[in-house]
């Protein structure tokens, strides 16, 4: 796919995408400050839906995906930005002129909005921040720039179709860096500037959006803490630190680390004086009522967090089915219909 570069070609995008947009699109609908925030990372969607997979009610009757997240509670979705994807069903897409569609669709439906920028052609995690191919040579300064450009753009983008998120993340599980190797932790300083370029451009678009910043493990304290710590050493500016919590790759079933990532959430707003998130979390999709209860059992820890700083809990790709992704973590059935996993976003 021929790379994005500015502004011009996002505004041909928006011109069109706008003009199907009602009016409750145009500003982000009032929320209480306090209003906890359920939701779903759906990147995959719009590829299930173009190659021909049907969404199903318990009842059988066929409905929109979004809608029946949003019977199950569920107010917020989260969209992955890549900077110059492929077309690979599962591992492409998520281009800012994709994502900037999706958030449209997804405000539409009255969701609130979450971007998580992984700086990437590809999936950005603990185990490799490779750097975009048409970044993969420019100097560190350079560097600097392309995240504020990009950032900037999109975000412009969104807002110039009536979508202004409310959380921005800077960087996808970054417990070693991100855009390696100059933006590893083994060198904080050039890892900070990064950091600050993205929330820099954040603000730029709209101060009122909250940068999030995004590890894995939340039942690890020691993890946190020696990246926040050296983020706080080294001047990083962020708004809210997001946690992935993921019993699966922990290898332990929840019960063993609910009470650790409780304990964590409460540290690390007291430590750093930050609101905390669960941005991902996800179960076996087979073991529904185990997933139930450990969703159950973390909407609890974050709504516990002392002065209403656990902002929200967020599942990760719940309606990509294995039978089309093969992956395991879903919260969806081979029928293609919701699993009643889902229901602990229920009020």
């Amino acid at each position: 796919m021929k790379k994005i570069k500015s502004t011009l070609f996002f505004s041909m995008i928006i011109s069109l995408v706008f003009s199907s947009c009602t009016s409750q699109t145009i500003d982000r609908p009032g929320q209480p400050i306090n209003n906890f925030a359920k939701g779903a990372d759906v990147g995959w969607l719009p590829q299930m839906e173009a190659t021909g997979y049907k969404f199903y009610d318990t009842d059988g009757k066929q409905k929109d995906c979004l809608q029946l997240l949003k019977d199950r509670g569920m107010n917020t979705i989260r969209l992955r930005v890549w900077v110059n994807p492929s077309n690979d069903k599962a591992s492409g897409h998520c281009s800012p002129a994709e994502t900037v569609t999706m958030a449209v669709r997804a405000k539409k439906m009255g969701m609130r909005i979450m971007i998580d920028f992984h700086y990437s052609d590809s999936w950005a995690d603990p185990g490799k921040q490779i750097k975009p191919k048409a970044w993969e040579n420019h100097s560190f300064s350079q560097l600097l720039t392309d995240v504020y450009n990009h950032t900037f753009d999109v975000l412009t983008a969104l807002k110039s179709a009536g979508v202004t998120p409310e959380w921005v993340q800077v960087g996808n599980e970054i417990p070693g860096g991100m855009m390696w190797p100059e933006g590893s932790t083994k060198n904080w300083n050039q890892l900070a500037q990064l950091l600050n370029k993205g929330h820099d451009a954040v603000k730029a678009v709209d101060a009122t959006i909250k940068v999030i910043v995004h590890l894995d493990e939340g039942n690890n304290g020691e993890k946190f803490r020696l990246f926040f710590d050296n983020a706080k050493a080294n001047n990083v500016k962020y708004d809210v630190i997001g946690l992935s919590y993921y019993p699966f790759w922990i290898k332990k079933d929840y019960k063993e680390t609910i009470a650790d990532l409780a304990n964590n959430l409460n540290d690390l707003t007291t430590r750093y004086d930050k609101e905390v998130m669960v941005v991902e979390v996800g179960g076996i999709d087979t073991l529904e009522q185990n997933t139930y209860d450990m969703l159950t059992a973390v909407i609890k820890a974050v709504k516990a967090v002392p002065n209403n700083k656990g902002l929200g809990v967020i599942y990760w790709e719940p309606q990509g089915a294995k039978s089309w992704s093969n992956y395991e973590l879903s919260a969806w059935k081979s029928d293609g219909k919701p699993s009643m996993a889902l229901d602990a976003f229920k009020e």
